[in-house]
Parts: structure tokens; sequence; C-alpha cells
């Protein structure tokens, strides 16, 4: 006698769906699922899309508040001394953040366009330290061989460099040369000067990476498979490989951002960023410390929103690579 089917064992409803929902959700959902739940990732991501914003739409912010970076208004400083009138460093319904100490132009015009410079310069550095090591690290790492000692052998070379010290060297020299070959302003050349020099240093980390995850890849069964189905080199590295890297790159973009934010704010400091009045934050930085006795407020003010950029990005960061991460749990 057979047995009836409202004798079937049943399976629970939420549970089928549960697994099917699990089953069925790519890396990039998985990923988005995580970032959502992660309240640090989201006031992370707010505070970073503001700062973007803010800088975005200076010109136009600038214009509402009626201020100007590059005005000299002498009225809003003393006559002694070039400190600023009122208490708190001139902060007034005028300048919101106070005004600069001997030239008496408003903090907050500059400091909105001095994260112009540093944005610019960090994702222009990073988008090329990403296009040199991806591409350098992929042939090493899928050509083996002499070319593969070959390149390895460049990474340890420009690592051994002292990069810093280079840059303070090589600045003046560098900076008239691309003046005179490409026809730049001096802060143009600069500011290429600094992407150029932080992107040359920055490749070779994340070309190790980048061989060694390709090293990894072309053992896989998808790629001897399409070895042996005649794929040819392009169509491997392009439709297998470079497909399965892009988790590493952008949790390394992620790290690198802040890290090129802080670095051309270093770079200012010591001189080496754009040519004044244009406002950077190094350079407030700089200036503000002849004034800390004084007036600690103009260090901290530029100081506390450079803070909060680098650790929104490395917060952002460290969320990213943990949301993108296979061993964590797939909730």
């Amino acid at each position: 006698m057979s047995l009836s089917s409202d004798h079937s064992v049943e399976t629970p409803v939420g549970a089928s769906v549960e697994s099917s929902e699990i089953a069925g959700r790519s890396l990039t959902q998985i990923a988005w699922s995580r970032l959502r739940r992660d309240k640090v990732a989201l006031a992370s991501f707010s505070v970073v899309v503001f700062v973007i914003l803010m800088a975005a739409f200076a010109p136009l912010i600038v214009k509402l508040f009626g201020v100007d970076p590059y005005e000299f208004n002498p009225k809003t400083v003393s006559d002694a001394g070039g400190l600023p009138l009122g208490r708190w460093g001139g902060i007034s319904l005028d300048h919101p953040l106070g005004v600069e100490p001997g030239t008496g132009r408003d903090l907050f015009a500059r400091l909105l366009y001095g994260s112009r410079v540093s944005l610019l310069i960090a994702f222009l550095g990073t988008f090329v330290t990403i296009i040199l090591g991806v591409t350098i690290g992929v042939i090493a790492g899928f050509s083996r061989g002499f070319l593969d000692t070959t390149l390895g052998r460049l990474m340890d070379i420009i690592l051994a460099f002292p990069q810093l010290l280079i840059l303070l060297a090589l600045s003046a020299v560098l900076t008239q040369r691309l003046e005179q070959t490409f026809g730049l302003s001096p802060n143009a050349a600069r500011v290429a000067y600094i992407i150029l020099v932080l992107s040359v240093f920055g490749w070779p980390y994340l070309a190790r990476i980048i061989r060694g995850q390709v090293l990894s890849l072309r053992e896989r069964e998808f790629v001897e498979s399409a070895i042996s189905m005649g794929a040819g080199t392009r169509r491997i590295l392009f439709k297998e490989i470079l497909p399965n890297l892009w988790a590493p790159i952008l949790v390394y973009a992620t790290i690198l951002l802040p890290t090129y934010i802080a670095a051309e704010a270093a770079l200012s400091f010591l001189g080496v960023g754009l040519v004044p009045p244009t406002p950077s934050w190094g350079a407030m930085l700089a200036e503000s410390v002849r004034y800390f006795t004084v007036l600690p407020g103009y260090l901290f003010i530029p100081g506390t929103y450079l803070f909060v950029v680098v650790l929104s990005f490395n917060l952002l960061g460290d969320a990213v690579r943990d949301a993108l991460d296979p061993r964590a749990g797939r909730v």
C-alpha cells in the first residue's frame, strides 16, 4: 500500500525561503547587505559623500555665503600682529570659521577650496596607481618566467627608494621640467608632479597583491577549462581573471585614498604643495603653527577637518574589506 501525500515530510517555509535567498545572492548583494547593517560604515559613507559634495560645489557654496578664499581683507585683522579681530579667531555670521591671520581671508572658503585640491590629487593618484598596479600585477602573475622575475625585481628597486626624500629633492627640478615641456602653470605642474610621484611609488604594493591573486586564479578549474578550449590570452585575462580581481582592487582603492589625502597634506606642510595663495590643507596647517600659542583654533579647524576626512575614508575602507571577506558570515 502506497503512502499518502498527506504524510510527506514538509520543509519549513521560512527555512526554504532563507536558503533560497542565500543561495541566490551574489557577492555584491552579500557585501551590500553587510554594509547596510554596519552603522559605522554608513556614518563613514555619509561623511565621505558630504565632503565630496562640499568640494564639488565649493564655488557655489562660497558664493552663497558671500566669501572669497583669495580676497585680502585687512579690516578683519588688527594692525598690530595681524591677529583676527573679535573672539574665537574672528568667527562671525560673515565668517563662519573665522579668518586667516595676517591676510583676513575667510577660513571656511579656503578650507573648501583646499579640499578640492586634496581630493583631486587623491582620486587621480589612486586611479593611476590602480591602473599601473593591476596591469603590471596581472602581467607578472600570468606570464611567470623571466618577465615575472624582471617585474618583481623592478618592484623591489622602487620600494627600496626613500619616497619622501625623493619627493622633496626632485620637486623643483621636475615641476620646472613639467612647466617647460607641457606648458603647465606652476600649480598644475605641482599637482601633476605629486600625482606622478605618488603613483610611481605606490603601484608596486598593489602589483604584488594582484600578482598573488593571479597566480592563484590561473590554477583554478575555470581558467584551465578556458585554456583547454583554446581561449586566447586576451579572453582569459579580461573574461576569466579580471572579473575576479575587482574585490581586492576596490578594497585597496578605499585604503589608498586616505593615504594620498594625508600624503598631500604632509607634502604641502613641507612646502612641496601648491603655490600660495592657492589654499590646501597642508599649507594651512603649516601656516597655523606660527600662531598656535595665541590662536589655537586656526590649527584645530583644518586639522580636525582633515582628521575626520581621513578617518572616514579609513573606516569605510575597513568596512568594505570586511564586507567583501568571503570568510565572514554570509548574512
